[in-house]
C-alpha cells in the first residue's frame, strides 16, 4: 500500500471540516458537492473488499429516488447482494475520518479483515443520469487505482443492473453474461415466461406503462424495447425529455402522495 500516493491524492479530494455521514442500506446519500472525498474514498475501500473477497466488487453511484442535487454511493459485494455490516462501520469510520487520520483507518482495516493487499483487486462501477454522476464516478476510479485496483467502467446503469453485473463475473458466466445484452436477455426471457403464467390473457398482458422518473429507467427501457417478443408494448412517461429527476414523479412521490405520478394517464 502505497501510503504516500493515497495522501496525495486525497488531498485531491478533501474532505470538507466536521461532516460526518452514516453508510445505511442505501450507502452514502447526500447532497453531491458533499461527496467527491466520500467517493474516492469508497474506492479505496471496494479494492481492500475486492482483495478480502478474492471477488469483483461493485460500486453504484446514485441516489435513487433523492431529487436530483443529491447524490450518493453503495458498494455491492460478491453475489450481487449488499455490503456485509461489518464493512459498512469501515465505510462509515473511513468516510469521517479527517486527512490526517486516513493513514491509520486504512491500515486499521486491512489488519482487522486480514487482508492480503498484495491480492489483485478488480472493481466494477456504475452510475445514475445525475448532473454529478459522471465526476463523482470519476473519483471512485481515483480511489480504486491509487491502491492499485483493476476497474471496469460501465458508465450508465440502473442499480439492479450493477448487481447483475457483479454476480456474473463473480460466478464465471454460470448466471449469465456480465452484459448490458445479457441483462436484457436473461430479463425479458423471465418476465415473457412470466406472462405465459398469467391466468387471464388480453391487451392489459402486452402493454407495460412505465413511469422512469426522469431518469435513467427510460434510458434503459429504450434499449431494453426490442429484447421483448409476443408483442409487448412498453410505453414511458417522464422519460427525461422533460421534467426533473424524481420531481413530481417516482416510487417515492407515489408513495408519499398517494396518488398518480405527473404527466401519465391513469395506471391499471
Amino acid at each position: 500500500m502505497d501510503l504516500g500516493a493515497i495522501t496525495k491524492y486525497s488531498a485531491l479530494h478533501a474532505k470538507p471540516n466536521g461532516l460526518i455521514l452514516q453508510y445505511g442500506t442505501a450507502g452514502f446519500r447526500t447532497k453531491a458537492e458533499h461527496l467527491d472525498h466520500v467517493m474516492f474514498r469508497m474506492g479505496l475501500l471496494a479494492v481492500l473488499r475486492s482483495k478480502q473477497t478474492k471477488s469483483t466488487i461493485g460500486v453504484m453511484v446514485t441516489a435513487s429516488h433523492n431529487p436530483e442535487e443529491d447524490n450518493g454511493v453503495k458498494l455491492v459485494d460478491p453475489l450481487g447482494e449488499m455490503l456485509a455490516p461489518s464493512w459498512e462501520e469501515h465505510a462509515t469510520c473511513l468516510a469521517n475520518a479527517e486527512e490526517q487520520d486516513m493513514q491509520r483507518v486504512l491500515i486499521d482495516i486491512s489488519e482487522k479483515e486480514a487482508v492480503n493487499l498484495q491480492q489483485d483487486a478488480f472493481v466494477v462501477i456504475g452510475r445514475d443520469t445525475r448532473p454529478s454522476s459522471e465526476k463523482l464516478s470519476q473519483s471512485v476510479i481515483d480511489g480504486v487505482t491509487v491502491l492499485g485496483g483493476q476497474f471496469h467502467d460501465y458508465g450508465l446503469l440502473t442499480t439492479p443492473q450493477l448487481h447483475y453485473m457483479v454476480y456474473c463475473r463473480n460466478t464465471g458466466g454460470r448466471y449469465g453474461k456480465a452484459t448490458i445484452e445479457g441483462y436484457y436477455q436473461k430479463l425479458s426471457k423471465a418476465f415473457v415466461e412470466l406472462t405465459k403464467q398469467a391466468s387471464c390473457s388480453g391487451d392489459e398482458y402486452r402493454s407495460l406503462k412505465v413511469d422512469c422518473a426522469n431518469g435513467i429507467g427510460a434510458l434503459k427501457l429504450r434499449e431494453m424495447e426490442h429484447y421483448f417478443s409476443q408483442g409487448l408494448s412498453v410505453q414511458l412517461f417522464n422519460d427525461g425529455s422533460k421534467g426533473k429527476l424524481n420531481h413530481l414523479c417516482g416510487a417515492d412521490f407515489v408513495k408519499s402522495h398517494q396518488k398518480p405520478p405527473q404527466g401519465t394517464c391513469l395506471l391499471h
